[in-house]
């Protein structure tokens, strides 16, 4: 019976014995059950009606009588066959008691008997039960004996450096040896142990990698060293071979790093079936100086475990670092030639290991990258040849420069990089070139043009003859046969400039050298830059010599005659150029020498300071003069300033002689630059004795001046007429006084009137005269009479010619006042 089930109520009536009864007989079945709980029975009993527990008591105290009797009744019953046995039983026990002796005696002899037995049968058990645990430990010893094999190859594997067996040993212990014998400890912990040991061989290669990488950056210098040498070799080579075929330019033939570019030679059969022969020198190749075996292995690894891109991104970037750090040059790299050879050889190095490492890996780097990684490195190579190319003053050191960038293209063109923009710039540095060389060269023709005496070179014997036209093509009929001692119209400047000129071809020569460029492109090449030389470098040197204040009149001279024959000899050097490149100069594409112009250019030049210098030293002359302007009458003589001058004057012309005149072209032209100077000195003195006269701070002139100032102006018109330098026509220098002579006419003569008269008339006898001239003298003359008047003041009743001329003055100044504003209104 469950605890949940609700019993019914007891009854209420109390008089129906009958039915309380049978309650209560329910109540002690259910309280005598040992299955139901006695908890439910019991409620029903408290909980039903008053004095039930009194009641309920009652039929508790009946019921346990009616039970006591029942057991004493059953005792009655069964109390003689217990009796019976309890006798019977007592009977037996001294058997038993018997019996337990022997039984006791029996066993210990057969204990005693079995000790023996039971020790031998205990052993065979016991060595039962070794053999089968011996038996399972050599089962399990048989199968796990290989996976401690295996895991100590893995150690000796590991302890020699070959990781890549090492992983190859790993991957059979976990996919073959561990699975079987996985349920021990240890194979648990070797389990564990192999992803450690992975990453351990993983960090080891990679260290190895940067060791190899840092080695590599130690050792590009020496790989690119041995390269370029290998190249020079071989364009040297190419180059003895090309001179005895005459193959002229073409590219060099060589051998890098086991692989050969391809090139042809001249020595190549035109059927194309002959190879050439092999040399017999060693070839050093990238593996020779350096050993490439951990990047191998460091790869194998990666691409073992998986990896392989992780390790590829890794090598490149470094690899794009270490690029950026050899094309980092130093600061002073541009000082010296080995700054660059150092410089180009870590290139050089950097990309021979990249070319390397491309053939010798399956993907490590790609052509793309590599072509990435050129053109990077090209921009910047370029960027920085320019800048510090750009610090070189030294044409050697350019030069140099040159040669090794040719041999930097050449050497990486072999491993199929494209060169093409290095020759582009090579172009540029060979203007850089260029101007170093006309720097250079500058100060070459300065220095020839300081040691040069100016004068005729002097020639004692044939010897000394035959020395100077073998370095200048001088010629001439008529100096060769004048008798020695004689001497050369030029200086020796002329063939020393003539020498460095032909040198200046030759150092332009060497950088076009090497650069694959036709015979026509040289040509074209040096002769652009031998007019550089003669247009700008010599022309500045001699524009600069020119205007030195030392060089005097017969200097300028001799340097007239100089560049002559320099002009002349500009033939020459285009016939020069022309040998040493076999280009025709009648090709239509050749360039001329500008030789010519700049040598007119330098005569032309010459002459004006001629002029120029002749009119300082007439100045010179002019500023000695000191006329006493108000002396009564003149001293009857010319002044001695004037003499001097004319003196100079006179000498000077005479210089002109000394003028190249073997033909007819030279006659002309020295009498043109003679009678050019001549005119120019005459027309300079006019003017500056007309500006003395007017000079404003000039207040007031006597007459007696004016006639000194005529005698020497008389002197003046002497020189002009004496012919001081042949081929004037008629009176032509003496044109150069006429404004002087009909001004000072005027006032010597007093011919007021007929000026007047004849004033504006083409016929006029003093045409040159112009108004404003005449009354600024005139105001002068009238101011200094007027002065001469105020000092005679006491003879002036007894000067009536005086006063007559001083009114007579006034009237001429009113007139020439009204044409002066007449002039200026007109105007």
């Amino acid at each position: 019976m469950t605890s949940d089930r609700v019993r019914a109520p007891l009854p209420s009536i109390p008089d129906e014995d009958n039915k309380e009864e049978k309650v209560y007989g329910n109540v002690f079945a259910e309280l005598e059950s040992v299955d139901l709980p006695l908890g439910t029975t019991l409620r029903s009993v408290y909980d039903d009606q008053p004095n039930a527990h009194k009641r309920f008591m009652e039929k508790l105290d009946a019921r346990i009588r009616n039970h006591d009797r029942e057991i004493e009744k059953m005792c009655n019953f069964h109390h003689q066959g217990f009796v019976d046995a309890i006798t019977e039983l007592l009977k037996v026990r001294a058997d038993a008691e018997k019996l337990m002796g022997q039984v006791t005696d029996t066993n210990r002899r057969l204990q005693d008997a079995g000790k023996e037995v039971t020790a031998q049968t205990e052993e065979v058990i016991r060595c039962r039960i070794q053999q089968r645990n011996m038996a399972t430990t050599v089962e399990k010893l048989q199968l796990c004996i290989p996976v401690l094999e295996m895991y100590s190859k893995l150690k000796e594997q590991l302890d020699s450096k070959r990781y890549y067996a090492a992983l190859k040993t790993m991957e059979q212990l976990e996919n073959t040896y561990i699975p079987r014998v996985s349920q021990y400890r240890f194979c648990q912990i070797m389990a564990e142990t192999l992803p450690k040991l992975r990453e351990e061989i993983k960090e080891i290669s990679m260290s190895d990698l940067k060791d190899f990488l840092e080695s590599i950056r130690k050792h590009s210098d020496k790989i690119g060293e041995t390269a370029m040498k290998q190249a020079q070799q071989h364009r040297t080579f190419n180059s003895a071979l090309q001179r005895q075929a005459g193959t002229g330019y073409a590219k060099p033939v060589y051998t890098l790093n086991g692989r050969t570019p391809a090139h042809y030679n001249g020595m190549a059969s035109e059927e194309g079936g002959e190879e050439e022969d092999e040399t017999d020198e060693e070839v050093l190749t990238a593996q020779d100086l350096v050993d490439f075996s951990p990047v191998y292995r460091c790869l194998h690894i990666y691409t073992v475990l998986g990896d392989r891109e992780t390790f590829e991104n890794y090598y490149r970037k470094q690899r794009k670092k270490q690029a950026r750090l050899v094309l980092q040059p130093q600061s002073n790299m541009h000082e010296t030639v080995e700054g660059y050879r150092k410089y180009f050889n870590q290139i050089v190095g950097f990309f021979v290991v990249e070319d390397h490492i491309l053939h010798a890996t399956q993907g490590l780097v790609t052509r793309a990258f590599t072509d990435e990684l050129w053109n990077m490195a090209l921009s910047k190579i370029i960027a920085v040849l320019r800048t510090h190319s750009s610090y070189c003053n030294d044409p050697d050191l350019v030069l140099e420069l040159k040669n090794l960038i040719v041999i930097f293209a050449d050497t990486l063109q072999g491993y199929g990089f494209p060169v093409n923009r290095l020759f582009d710039l090579l172009f540029e540095i060979r203007d850089q070139y260029n101007e170093t060389l006309l720097k250079k060269w500058a100060l070459v023709f300065r220095e020839i043009f300081e040691q040069d005496n100016y004068s005729p070179i002097p020639v004692e014997t044939e010897e000394e003859y035959k020395s100077v036209i073998s370095r200048f093509p001088f010629h001439d009929a008529e100096i060769e046969k004048q008798p020695f001692p004689k001497k050369l119209p030029m200086s020796q400047s002329v063939p020393q400039i003539y020498i460095q000129v032909k040198e200046f071809i030759y150092a332009s020569l060497k950088f076009s050298e090497s650069l694959h460029r036709s015979s026509t492109e040289i040509d074209d090449m040096l002769r652009k830059s031998t007019n550089l030389l003669l247009t700008r470098t010599l022309s500045g040197c001699l524009q600069n010599l020119i205007k030195k204040p030392h060089i005097g009149l017969t200097e300028l001279v001799q340097i007239i005659i100089n560049t002559t024959h320099l002009e002349q000899a500009c033939k020459y050097l285009e016939d020069f150029i022309t040998n040493i490149t076999n280009v025709s100069p009648e090709t239509i594409h050749t360039t001329r020498l500008y030789g010519l112009s700049t040598f007119k250019d330098a005569r032309h030049a010459a002459e004006g300071e001629i002029y120029t210098k002749l009119n300082q030293k007439i100045d010179e002359f002019i500023q000695l003069a000191d006329y006493e302007w108000g002396m009564a009458e003149s001293d009857g003589r010319a002044s001695g300033y004037l003499m001097d001058l004319i003196n100079f004057l006179r000498s000077t012309f005479q210089v002109f002689t000394h003028l190249p005149n073997n033909n007819i072209d030279h006659a002309a032209m020295s009498g043109k630059v003679a009678q050019t100077a001549c005119m120019s000195a005459c027309k300079h003195l006019s003017t500056s004795l007309m500006q003395m006269l007017l000079d404003s701070e000039l207040k007031q002139i006597s007459m007696g001046a004016i006639q000194q100032f005529n005698l020497d102006v008389i002197q003046c018109e002497l020189f002009a007429s004496s012919e001081p330098v042949p081929g004037f026509q008629g009176d032509t220098l003496q044109l150069a006084f006429i404004d002087l002579r009909q001004l000072l006419d005027l006032f010597m003569v007093w011919d007021w009137s007929t000026y007047l008269a004849d004033y504006g008339q083409p016929t006029s006898k003093y045409l040159r005269v112009n108004p404003s001239t005449a009354l600024a003298l005139l105001e002068k003359v009238y101011r200094g009479m007027k002065d001469t008047s105020k000092k005679n003041n006491i003879f002036s009743q007894f000067r009536k010619n005086d006063r007559d001329k001083q009114k007579l003055m006034e009237t001429v100044v009113k007139q020439l006042r009204s044409l002066v504003n007449g002039m200026s209104q007109h105007s």
